[in-house]
């Protein structure tokens, strides 16, 4: 493949990605009595037996380098009106939690008024490309009622159910 079909790969994933629709989500750790966190759009449910989740992190993530098998991670699923918390946890912020409520559940930093939450265990880092498949054994999930955030073609939205 020559360069320019790799320029040409790149730029139709990127578009193509973008008309997927996705969650947007912070993941959280606690690393050293300090809160840490990261905007994340891949997040899924992987299995109900044993209840499982997984999130998608770059080889580049802050939040990556505090984990390892076993680490408490929080997933807050944002809610439509928590854009801001997005932007937040996706910028170089050097202390992404100034202003932003939360609190401590289960070991992870929880944001206050998200959409929903998943506290789980890292049971295993599996690297993928420029990413690392972070899998987690879920041990508390709580939903919220309202809409979630959602991103399409690097814009915010929400979902309207007709």
């Amino acid at each position: 493949m020559t360069v320019t079909n790799d320029v040409r790969l790149e730029q139709g994933l990127r578009a193509a990605m973008g008309n997927l629709v996705a969650g947007l989500n912070v993941v959280t750790t606690s690393a050293g009595a300090a809160p840490h966190g990261t905007t994340v759009s891949g997040v899924m449910s992987l299995s109900m037996d044993p209840p499982m989740v997984l999130v998608s992190l770059g080889v580049r993530s802050r939040l990556l380098a505090r984990l390892e098998l076993g680490t408490r991670i929080g997933v807050n699923v944002l809610a439509a009106d928590q854009d801001q918390v997005a932007l937040r946890f996706s910028g170089s912020a050097a202390d992404r939690f100034a202003d932003i409520p939360w609190f401590e559940d289960h070991g992870a930093p929880r944001i206050v008024d998200a959409h929903a939450w998943v506290a789980a265990d890292v049971e295993s880092l599996v690297p993928g490309g420029d990413h690392v498949i972070v899998l987690g054994r879920v041990v508390d999930a709580v939903a919220s009622p309202g809409a979630p955030l959602s991103y399409h073609q690097r814009t915010f939205g929400t979902h309207h159910p007709f």
